[in-house]
């Protein structure tokens, strides 16, 4: 985990770095499968994560809202009205740029990875009708 990354991370109380390792693990993981070099880094004070030609992928706990882990997407993309579109209420939103995950819930880890891919791969697939889904 890089450096500062893992600052924030040991910040983040007990229950919260347990869901923030399950959304970092399965960002890895799609990065791998697709074959693609990921930096992880520090933006705006929050975790982040980008691939060469994708968008980067936000998340952060609130203590404002403790039982919630968000994850933010490009808020210029068409990504969120994408996920709204295939995977309807697998998720709960906020606007076109936030995927709010309770703490309480399991990850829908499936549909998740998907939404990651997206994401990583989005300036080659942006102009495909629902990012090629």
């Amino acid at each position: 985990m890089e450096t500062n990354v893992k600052k924030k991370y040991d910040a983040y109380p007990d229950s919260v770095q347990k869901y923030f390792l399950n959304i970092r693990a399965a960002i890895f993981e799609v990065a791998k499968a697709e074959g693609l070099d990921i930096e992880e880094t520090l933006k705006w004070g929050e975790p982040s994560y980008l691939a060469k030609g994708g968008s980067t992928i936000r998340v952060d706990w609130k203590p404002k809202f403790p039982n919630q882990l968000s994850v933010y997407f490009n808020c210029k993309t068409s990504l969120v009205e994408t996920f709204k579109e295939v995977f309807g209420n697998v998720f709960r939103y906020e606007g076109n740029r936030e995927v709010i995950f309770a703490l309480s819930e399991t990850l829908p880890l499936t549909e998740f990875k998907a939404c990651v891919s997206l994401s990583l791969r989005y300036h080659k697939i942006k102009n495909l009708p629902l990012l090629g889904m």
